[in-house]
Order: structure tokens, then C-alpha cells, then sequence
């Protein structure tokens, strides 16, 4: 089975009101893990990506707080591209998926909640490294 398998899109509870609208998350709820960080990005310059690799066990939930910009996940042999515009959606990505986000608009703030804390370890940011670790964690029979 593939990890591309176990991408999924999110979506959190809406409050409307004439004075706006009001989303929120609690872990374990309404993304499938304990929050252990979060980060946001924002002042993306024009034509700029980010990303550009995967984890071999963080999960993240990709938020799209304001604006919009395009995620393009594989995992070597597939491929999707997710379009993120709405604050109350969130796509939760597993590890072994690959992906690299593209077509910031202007003002957009993209929230990552995580299931584990920072460490460098966990990333994979060698594309040919990252189809040989899926190869033979995902792939291999």
C-alpha cells in the first residue's frame, strides 16, 4: 500500500458569525495525532517553492489560513496536486509522501501542525534517497 494511499483531506469545524467565522483543532480529534509542533510560512516571495521532501515518521496537516498555493505530493510512482484555499480545510499528510508546494498567492500563511518535534533526522531531502527508502518500505514485497 502506498503512503500516497493515507492522504486525506480535513475538515475542521466552522463557526459563522457576522463578526466572522471561527475554525479550531484539537488533537486527537480532528487531526489524527497528538500536536507536538506547529509552524506557519508566510512572505513567500513570487515564484518561489517550499518543501521539497518527506519524513520517515512526522505527520503534518498542511492549513491554508489565508490565500492559496498548490501542493504537489508523490510517492514515486504517484502523483497529486491539492489545491489549499480554505482556513477550514487541512490535508494530512503521513510520512513517505514526498512534497513540494508552488503558486503562493500574495499574503498567503500556510499553518503545519506535526505529530513529532523538529529533528533533521526525519527528513528525507534527497529525491533519489527518498525513492529508495520508499522502495523499500512501502514497495517491497
Amino acid at each position: 500500500m502506498s503512503p500516497l494511499d493515507n492522504v486525506r483531506i480535513l475538515e475542521f469545524p466552522k463557526v459563522c458569525d457576522p463578526r466572522g467565522n471561527l475554525s479550531f483543532i484539537e488533537e486527537a480529534i480532528h487531526v489524527p495525532f497528538a500536536i507536538k509542533r506547529v509552524f506557519y510560512i508566510y512572505d513567500v516571495p513570487g515564484g518561489a517553492s517550499r518543501g521539497g521532501h518527506a519524513h520517515r515518521r512526522n505527520r503534518q496537516v498542511l492549513i491554508c489560513l489565508n490565500g492559496s498555493m498548490d501542493l504537489h505530493l508523490t510517492d514515486g510512482h504517484t502523483e497529486k496536486v491539492i489545491t489549499l484555499n480554505r482556513a477550514h480545510n487541512g490535508v494530512l499528510i503521513p510520512p513517505g509522501v514526498w512534497d513540494s508546494m508552488h503558486n503562493f498567492s500574495s499574503g498567503t500563511v500556510l499553518l503545519v501542525v506535526c505529530s513529532e518535534y523538529y529533528d533533521e533526522d526525519d527528513y528525507i531531502r534527497d529525491y533519489p534517497r527518498f525513492l529508495e527508502y520508499v522502495e523499500q518500505n512501502y514497495f517491497s514485497s
